[in-house]
């Protein structure tokens, strides 16, 4: 069974690539899911400055790879059963994690797109929509804070997304065919 990482800077594009493996038979994993169910449990409003907050605790507390360890029960139920896309890959630790843990079955996907691309996305989604200047600090504290970009750097493969949903889907068939 193949664990895909999907990885990327927010409104890249990484959960519409995660619904298409979902819709090849893989079972997704959002790494996200842990930040908002813990601002949830501590009462707090699902925003950017919360999401933070919690993000850097749970690092804080479990160290950079915080969300590979966190989620890796999850990932290790589904795999008995099916392919696993992981939504949401941070940290060089996160990469270095999964990596040192499933070896060659291991694989990431890049997902890029411009900065003008992505803030006007996140400005327009409607579940926790960003600002652009939101979007631009969250840029560079994932860039400086999180070490996103070394799993970027040693994607497997990249997919450009700076044009239409159609075109995502053309581009994420084909690194689904090619993962077979």
């Amino acid at each position: 069974m193949k664990v895909v990482s999907i990885v990327g800077m927010a409104g890249s594009g990484k959960s519409e690539v995660a619904k298409l493996f979902e819709k090849h038979g893989y079972k997704q994993v959002r790494f996200g899911d842990v930040t908002d169910e813990e601002v949830k449990r501590r009462g707090l409003a699902l925003n950017e400055e919360n999401e933070r907050l919690v993000r850097q605790g749970l690092r804080k507390e479990h160290g950079m790879a915080a969300y590979a360890k966190l989620n890796l029960p999850k990932i290790e139920v589904l795999l008995k059963s099916s392919n696993v896309v992981v939504d949401g890959l941070y940290s060089w630790e996160e990469y270095s994690l999964l990596k040192d843990k499933y070896g060659t079955e291991f694989h990431v996907v890049a997902v890029w797109a411009s900065p003008k691309v992505r803030y006007e996305r996140l400005g327009r989604r409607r579940v926790r929509p960003l600002t652009a200047l939101e979007a631009a600090s969250r840029d560079i504290a994932e860039i400086e804070n999180a070490n996103k970009g070394g799993p970027i750097a040693m994607a497997d493969f990249t997919i450009i997304n700076d044009s239409s949903l159609k075109a995502l889907s053309k581009e994420t068939e084909k690194v689904i065919s090619a993962l077979r």
